[in-house]
């Protein structure tokens, strides 16, 4: 009875090993190639110019010349101010300064004839700048009841309405230039990193897309071209901006979406994310030995595209890596495999990725 036991127990561990020795795993290399990374960052869409109009006097809102959302031109009349008081101030300067003007020639020719002393035609000459200096004051506040566009743009909402009493420094509208906009999203320190060892000091690119908020991407690219003094100690970002043109003014102030940066890599090193595992925020890869046993390695991925790894430490072109069956195996575990060639295994990655 106990020799059958036995027996019986033999057969089912040599069934056991013979199914373990039949298991075949499926193993890939890795690949270097030239590729094209793309990063994607949350961004804010900012108009190249966008600022507040504010009434420079205080009065009633006579008259509003334009609507909102209207596009108007530089030096175009958008508000009036009620000037009656500042164009009474300015008769009144004038007929000063006129008066002032005759008291001064009448001076002059009386002291030319030596009948006043030169110190009288100084004083009526003081007298005649002061009022023309008051004139041009007068003046000048009666040109701030009139509020005219400082640049091209569009008019945003009215914040008074036409008969309203307006102090001065009260904000009327904004007023933003969308003839091209300011895009601003913020990059990690390790991919500020990477992006200036690839492109340099100077840092700019023009391989930047606008994902907008539909899903679509805006039809022309950008150019990044200003990259922030600082690093943000809270988050450990840095601001970047890009600038877009804005011909057809489909961009507004305010909106937001998605920049998507293509990087090219000369002789990047790749591998299906598939084959990778974590340890404590760390990946790893099996390797397979020239005596076909499992070892693990750890590895540094410099970028990240759909499905694939870019690998910057850890392994080499032509390492053997177990592709699938990643919790099947052991470390050194022996093991029987079936190569397949990188190109295909990452094609198909690509295609699924689709």
């Amino acid at each position: 009875m106990g020799f059958c036991a036995l027996l019986c127990n033999t057969s089912c561990h040599k069934e056991k090993e013979e199914k373990e020795h039949e298991t075949e795993f499926l193993v890939t290399t890795s690949l270097k190639k030239d590729t094209i990374v793309t990063q994607d960052y949350v961004c804010q869409i900012r108009s190249i110019q966008h600022i507040e109009l504010r009434a420079q006097e205080r009065g009633y809102l006579e008259k509003i010349y334009v609507d909102e959302g209207q596009s108007v031109k530089k030096g175009q009349l958008l508000f009036r101010i009620m000037p009656n008081l500042y164009e009474a101030e300015t008769q009144r300067a004038k007929a000063e300064a006129d008066y002032a003007q005759i008291e001064y020639k009448n001076t002059q020719q009386l002291a030319e004839k030596n009948v006043v002393a030169p110190n009288e035609l100084a004083m009526a000459k003081a007298k005649y700048d002061k009022a023309k200096a008051e004139l041009q004051l007068a003046k000048v506040h009666l040109q701030f009841t009139e509020i005219r566009a400082p640049f091209d743009g569009i008019i945003d909402r009215f914040m008074v309405r036409q008969g309203s009493l307006v102090d001065e420094g009260d904000l009327l509208t904004n007023l933003s230039d969308n003839s091209k906009m300011w895009v601003y999203f913020n990059v990690p320190e390790a991919e500020y990193l990477n992006y200036k060892a690839k492109t340099g000091i100077n840092g700019n690119t023009d391989n930047v897309s606008l994902l907008m908020a539909n899903n679509t991407y805006f039809e022309h690219p950008g150019k990044i071209e200003t990259i922030e003094a600082d690093f943000n100690n809270e988050t450990g970002n840095i601001s970047f901006r890009a600038t877009f043109p804005n011909p057809k003014g489909l961009l507004r102030h305010g909106e937001t979406g998605n920049i998507h940066i293509t990087m090219p890599l000369k002789n990047a090193l790749l591998i299906p994310q598939k084959a990778t595992f974590e340890v404590l925020d760390k990946k790893y890869v099996y390797v397979v030995t020239k005596d076909n046993k499992i070892q693990s390695r750890e590895i540094t991925v410099s970028s990240e595209i759909p499905h694939i790894y870019v690998v910057s430490s850890g392994l080499s072109e032509g390492d053997k890596i177990l592709l699938e069956g990643l919790r099947l195996v052991k470390e050194n575990q022996k093991i029987s495999y079936k190569i397949l060639k990188p190109e295909s295994v990452l094609s198909d990655l690509e295609l699924y990725a689709e």
